[in-house]
């Protein structure tokens, strides 16, 4: 599926001091600075990255550049990589979607929907604690035997969550539910809906608006992925343990058990998400598969019509950007650790606000990849990289800063 509304003539486009940023594609008049500081970006990246930018409904900003130094696929508009957690923003826009239609209250218990859920001293758990991170399910329990190989069978996982006593008091603060949140928010579209989050994503969003997007990626588009890859150093679980063991934390708590136990399956997990089985599976907290296109065409498509289609109503889209964790901390004994993002219902809020301004919402995922959208301005991006520079959990990508910036000036 070839992404649809753009008919523009591609031409290619070189800067940079030593004239080593090839990038393709093109900008309207008013943008040619972002398109400078996207080529200025790359100039030290050797991996490939894609940018695009709807204003009102039109594409003012597509770009890309790079190439992939590892499997030697060739790199363009259409290439797909892996979005890591900006696939949580895919499926949080299912989740509304089913909200704006009334088949599913935010407020309402989750055990409404999902009755086993109640299971574990969660029958009060709403679905909004679930969507913002504040329902006590962070990570899988170190003894549930959840390692990367498990983490594509959709029913030991979501049995497992369903089962689960919380981690704490949900409700009572937050903490970033990197793997599981994908299986608790998808369980409830699957509910709800009769379908899983990827075929959702397909009939409600990917199909309607010509899109390249998909969790669960169809063999016939394998040859379009090109790999991700880094040179950065992630520390590995015995590391996080002497750090958080330095700092005070105890370590043998069970939520920094079932934290350690997350970060166990960090690498491995990655790595399964280079395969065919990790494209294959529906992980929605990670393994969605698109391009930068895609991702601001959906994205637009919330906020304002595209074609004819607008996936989220005014309203919806307020209800969905609600702060959640605002007045809320970490967890005990992980209360010590930095609070860093705050989110929504089902999106992240603060690296949106520092790209785009107050009130934008998205997500953005491990190595750098954004997707996110900003109402007061009409505008949404997507962005997308081979080289895992960024951190999903951390401030911005390196990269991000001379395009935003422009983009920021560009719009004033």
């Amino acid at each position: 599926m070839r992404a649809k509304g753009f008919r523009r003539q591609v031409y290619p486009l070189v800067w940079s001091r030593r004239l080593e940023a090839l990038v393709a594609g093109f900008v309207e008049v008013g943008f040619e600075e972002v398109r400078d500081g996207f080529a200025r970006a790359h100039e030290e990246d050797e991996g490939a990255a894609q940018l695009c930018v709807y204003r009102h409904g039109s594409v003012v900003v597509d770009l890309w550049t790079g190439q992939d130094p590892e499997s030697g696929k060739t790199w363009d508009v259409d290439s797909l990589t892996v979005l890591m957690s900006v696939s949580k923003g895919m499926t949080a826009t299912c989740v509304h979607i089913l909200a704006d239609r009334g088949l599913l209250d935010l407020d309402a218990p989750v055990r409404d929907y999902w009755p086993e859920f109640a299971a574990g001293g969660k029958a009060d758990v709403a679905v909004t604690d679930l969507l913002a991170h504040r329902g006590g399910l962070s990570s899988f329990d170190a003894e549930a035997g959840i390692g990367p190989q498990e983490l594509t069978d959709w029913s030991r996982c979501v049995s497992a969550l369903g089962s689960m006593t919380p981690l704490w008091q949900p409700g009572t603060a937050f903490y970033y539910h990197s793997l599981t949140w994908g299986y608790l928010a998808g369980e409830l579209i699957r509910r709800v809906s009769g379908k899983s989050v990827g075929e959702f994503l397909a009939a409600e969003i990917a199909e309607p608006l010509g899109l390249s997007l998909w969790i669960g990626l169809p063999e016939s588009q394998e040859d379009r992925v090109v790999p991700q890859f880094t040179r950065r150093h992630m520390p590995g679980a015995a590391e996080v343990e002497a750090m958080l063991s330095r700092m005070g934390i105890d370590v043998s708590a069970r939520l920094v058990r079932a934290t350690l136990a997350t970060v166990a399956t960090r690498d491995e997990g990655i790595a399964l998400l280079n395969t065919r089985e990790g494209h294959a599976a529906e992980v929605p907290s990670g393994n969605g598969i698109g391009n930068a296109r895609s991702l601001a065409r959906m994205f637009a498509a919330t906020i304002g019509e595209i074609d004819g289609i607008r996936l989220l109503t005014p309203e919806a889209v307020d209800r969905a950007r609600q702060p959640q964790t605002e007045g809320l901390g970490h967890p005990a004994p992980l209360d010590l650790m930095p609070r860093g993002n705050y989110f929504a219902n089902g999106y992240e809020l603060t690296r949106p606000a520092q790209l785009l301004g107050d009130g934008a919402f998205g997500q953005v995922g491990a190595g750098g990849r954004i997707g996110i959208a900003h109402p007061e301005t009409g505008v949404a991006l997507g962005y997308t990289c081979t080289n895992m520079i960024g951190d999903d959990t951390g401030g911005p990508d390196p990269r991000w800063l001379p395009w935003s910036d422009a983009l920021r000036a560009a719009l004033t």
